[in-house]
């Protein structure tokens, strides 16, 4: 006979449903308030004054965002924006390649092809910048090479410049642009490019006129993503372009630590973020357009 033991404790059943939903609602609101809260602050804090010594007085006014749109301040506007447009167009070019010939490897081999484009985001930022910085400088790894194998006669000035910006921009951000396009173009049938060539389409015209048209979500969101992060980059512009070239990220910090503006810093925080959500509406407009 099998013998129970009536001390053991009872299975326990389902979690009540009101406890799953309270549970997300706690997550919900926890999610807005870190959210939130922040971006509160910082807009409380565009609003103020900055007293003599950089301290902040807390009366309204909207003086500082009439001083972002100093003629000083467009010029780097501008410059951020043609750094992150040549940023994108750069990643897409590479991009698109990479995730081509990675959604047409064998299909044990991707994972290591993904794997080898995610192995550089393990590693810190800084350092990879720092890396930049060792190749690109005078005596640097690219400058010896080339005077050891003639073809310079002196060092060419490599570093602090806006290629080296977009240089490291373009490293740094690779990836994602290069996932994106990766999941769209795993969608699209091999059949449809065989039926192509069986037409007599050539490789680059089945390309163009088959699978461009159809990873252009991947394109648009991985475009999107890399422009983002490059208009608000503050690390790889300061430490690879120096003081020649000034992003809005690194004009933000400027009046935040060493101006002590906090207002006007806060200002021009609160532009750029409205500055990405216009190209974001923007850019889903024109997704749309596109679909239909």
């Amino acid at each position: 006979m099998i013998s129970h033991d009536s001390s053991a404790p009872p299975p326990a059943g389902p979690v009540p449903r009101r406890w799953i939903v309270w549970c997300v609602r706690l997550t919900v609101l926890w999610g807005l308030a870190t959210i939130l809260a922040p971006l509160a602050t910082v807009a409380i804090v565009s609003l103020a004054t900055r007293e003599t010594y950089g301290w902040i007085q807390w009366t309204a006014t909207v003086a500082n965002y009439r001083d972002i749109w100093h003629p000083l301040y467009g010029w780097i506007y501008l410059q951020s924006i043609g750094l992150a447009a040549v940023t994108t167009g750069g990643c897409l070019l590479l991009g698109f390649p990479l995730a081509y010939l990675i959604a047409r490897a064998a299909p044990h081999r991707q994972p290591l092809w993904l794997v080898l484009i995610l192995i550089p985001l393990w590693t810190n930022f800084l350092i990879r910048t720092y890396a930049w910085i060792v190749l690109l400088r005078t005596e640097g790894v690219v400058n010896s090479l080339l005077l050891h194998l003639g073809l310079v006669q002196a060092p060419l000035s490599l570093l602090y410049t806006p290629s080296a910006v977009v240089l490291g921009l373009v490293y740094g951000y690779l990836p994602f642009m290069v996932l994106p396009i990766y999941a769209a173009m795993e969608r699209v049938p091999r059949s449809l490019e065989e039926a192509a060539r069986d037409l007599y389409a050539g490789f680059w015209t089945t390309i163009w006129r088959v699978v461009v048209p159809l990873v252009k979500p991947g394109m648009a969101a991985g475009s999107l993503l890399v422009f983002l992060a490059s208009l608000g980059a503050y690390l790889t512009p300061d430490l690879l372009g120096g003081a020649k070239t000034m992003m809005i990220g690194n004009l933000v910090q400027h009046e935040f630590l060493v101006v002590r503006d906090w207002p006007l810093g806060a200002a021009l925080s609160v532009f750029l973020m409205l500055l990405a959500l216009v190209i974001v509406a923007a850019v889903r407009r024109l997704d749309r357009r596109l679909v239909a």
